[in-house]
């Protein structure tokens, strides 16, 4: 089912979602079902799967390093068939413009067909790590709305290269990225707000949002993004802060503020324990105000642990 169907079916009440990252290479998947597990009392209509980009690796030969380009993390189409079928829950792949050619783009997108899977999130993917900007994959797409326009293209049997016209074209419900105290490359929300309205114009069914720890900006972000013309559903990421080093980690790779009794409580704390349980607090008492307002759906990233999302959605759901 569509993410969208989701929220429609739910009738006004505010569902519980959440996203996980692929194991490393050589892991197995059941350390990552003992994660899911625990979460799946709470019904979520659906679970996200990140995508890792490639990276650079050095490997030494004849005294001389030759660098390769590897993932650390691939399988995200397969992972999604995996717990779709454990599970019988939908699943969410990322796709993402960095790291990917439009010919992958599409292998992918036809291999979602086949699996029956009918939601996608389109995103443009971080930078490598020696670049100071993001550059596009030669082949690839520069921008997350040029993504959404080549999956939206697919739906209409518009492939790359010819036009197909068929009776199981693809409908992908299409999701992207929102960011409620702007992306860290935008100048302004509001330059940020219209780049969001471009992506919606080109086929995005739904926005879900970066982390952040104060409500008043996602409450600004929502207003400002119906005011800009935006009038698909708007999905709060969250996020509970785990570690002291959250408080310097979070802003600086996510450009986000961190609310100075949040910071307060976490500096206090004796130990990583404590902070994961204020965490925890701050999130329930985050995702109480959230549910109030009427949210259509509570989306966490868990980042593979579940044990303080399990403590969260408990005093929720």
């Amino acid at each position: 089912m569509k993410v969208t169907d989701h929220i429609k079916k739910a009738n006004g009440k505010t569902m519980f979602s959440f996203e996980i990252i692929p194991p490393q290479k050589g892991k197995n998947i059941q350390e990552l079902y003992n994660n899911i597990d625990p979460l799946m009392e709470f019904n979520p209509p659906f679970i996200d799967v990140t995508t890792s980009r490639e990276e650079f690796v050095y490997i030494e030969k004849e005294g001389l390093f030759d660098r390769k380009v590897t993932r650390m993390r691939p399988g995200t189409v397969g992972i999604c068939a995996a717990l779709k079928h454990k599970y019988d829950v939908d699943t969410i792949p990322h796709v993402l413009c960095g790291g990917f050619t439009k010919e992958e783009t599409e292998y992918l997108l036809v291999d979602c067909q086949y699996l029956g899977i009918e939601n996608v999130m389109a995103l443009r993917g971080d930078a490598m790590k020696h670049q100071r900007y993001f550059e596009p994959t030669k082949g690839g797409h520069p921008y997350a709305t040029d993504l959404v326009k080549q999956i939206r293209d697919l739906c209409d049997g518009k492939y790359l290269h010819e036009t197909i016209e068929s009776d199981c074209a693809s409908d992908f419900c299409i999701g992207v990225a929102g960011y409620p105290e702007k992306h860290l490359e935008a100048p302004s929300l509001d330059f940020d707000l219209k780049k969001l309205k471009e992506k919606v114009d080109a086929g995005a069914d739904y926005i879900v949002t970066q982390m952040f720890f104060d409500n008043s900006k996602f409450f600004e972000f929502v207003e400002k993004a119906k005011a800009a013309g935006i009038n698909v559903p708007i999905i709060p990421g969250i996020k509970p802060i785990a570690v002291k080093k959250h408080l310097q980690l979070l802003p600086q790779v996510f450009k986000i503020d961190i609310p100075e009794e949040l910071i307060n409580s976490v500096e206090s704390c004796k130990n990583n324990k404590e902070v994961r349980q204020v965490g925890i607090e701050w999130c329930i008492q985050q995702s109480k105000e959230l549910k109030d307002a009427g949210v259509p759906l509570l989306h966490y990233y868990s980042m593979g642990k579940s044990d303080n999302i399990k403590a969260i959605a408990s005093a929720l759901f």
